[in-house]
């Protein structure tokens, strides 16, 4: 099997890419390294059946050369993060639009099939108690840049299901819920890589708001092999599928949480949403998946507690970005917790 990854330099891409070569594909993986980094596939450099092409899928023409010879597409390039997506709404457009509809089009010609990677942003503001694949869309106004992600990718889903219609194309979707795991950086926004590296240096952590937005954080380890069996499943074709944690949690409680764990001296700062971002930002106050569907399809089910994702990526932030492991004494003697 030959596979390519678009964004399979970046955070979740790159635990995809060593999963697909530990199985025995051949992995081309396209990435402009605009978030993403050579340095995530160090584990698997010079690995004799992959190919890495440094392109973007803006380039329709380098889409369809990095897809030559493909059986199947894992499109996860994309521009990610609420902090990138609010300072830069163009270059998220562009790419989470323009650059999934030629990875589509190139797809229908070499007549892969594909995995299109959404997200749980697309249900905006819908705070039902467990969100289906099928819950109504809540959104602000497309004035307010914040909302721009899930407006893009709410155009990739149906881009991609107009081209099943039309075009035969076999293709699959699966919505990520706050996926974390090592690697995951916090550069453009992500909560948890932001905390835990607060946490390591004493730093006060910054939680937005009241805090007591929930969300529900899934491991990385859980939901690479979930995608795979998901991409694999002929059934799955033309549905949308959820891939998130099992556990809700409120951003308060998960600062106090990650301090705890890390054995951290700091304390926590809320910081209204309006000095984070811009006047009127918007925040979904809860969003709970409803992981059924793919628990029926190919029996997806979180296992990796929360506890034990914060851990390894404290462990990880220690590592890659040099963060002194005397401000971790969990990650010095290799414990590792499991519950939470």
């Amino acid at each position: 099997m030959r596979t390519l990854i678009t964004g399979g330099a970046g955070f979740v891409g790159s635990h995809l890419t060593e999963h697909l070569l530990a199985s025995g594909d051949e992995v081309v993986v396209l990435d402009d390294m605009s978030t993403g980094s050579p340095r995530n596939l160090r584990a698997v450099a010079g690995h004799d059946r992959l190919t890495i092409v440094h392109g973007s899928v803006l380039n329709a023409r380098t889409v369809r050369e990095a897809m030559r010879g493909c059986d199947r597409v894992f499109h996860l390039a994309a521009a990610v993060g609420v902090k990138l997506i609010v300072e830069h709404p163009l270059q998220g457009l562009r790419t989470n639009i323009h650059g999934t509809e030629n990875v589509l089009a190139a797809a229908v010609e070499s007549e892969a099939s594909v995995l299109l990677v959404s997200t749980s942003e697309i249900y905006g503001k819908n705070t039902a108690d467990r969100l289906d694949e099928d819950a109504d869309r809540i959104l602000g106004s497309p004035l307010k840049s914040r909302w721009s992600y899930a407006a893009a990718k709410g155009i990739d889903e149906a881009f991609a299901k107009a081209y099943a219609d039309e075009e035969g194309l076999e293709v699959s979707i699966v919505r990520l819920f706050n996926t974390i795991g090592p690697r995951q950086t916090g550069r453009y926004g992500m909560v948890v890589p932001n905390l835990v590296g607060q946490a390591l240096r004493g730093d006060p952590l910054s939680v937005f708001g009241d805090g007591m937005q929930t969300r529900c954080f899934s491991a990385v380890g859980d939901v690479v092999p979930a995608m795979v069996a998901i991409e694999r499943d002929p059934r799955s074709r033309g549905q949308a599928y959820n891939l998130g944690g099992a556990r809700e949690i409120a951003i308060v409680e998960l600062a106090r949480e990650i301090i705890e764990i890390v054995e951290s001296t700091s304390t926590i700062e809320f910081i209204p949403y309006e000095r984070a971002y811009s006047a009127g930002f918007e925040d979904m106050r809860r969003r709970v998946p409803d992981n059924s569907r793919a628990h029926d399809l190919v029996g997806y089910h979180p296992h990796t507690s929360l506890g034990t994702s914060i851990l390894l990526v404290a462990a990880d932030l220690v590592t890659r970005d040099r963060i002194s492991d005397e401000l971790m004494p969990l990650a010095r003697a290799g414990g590792v917790g499991t519950s939470d």
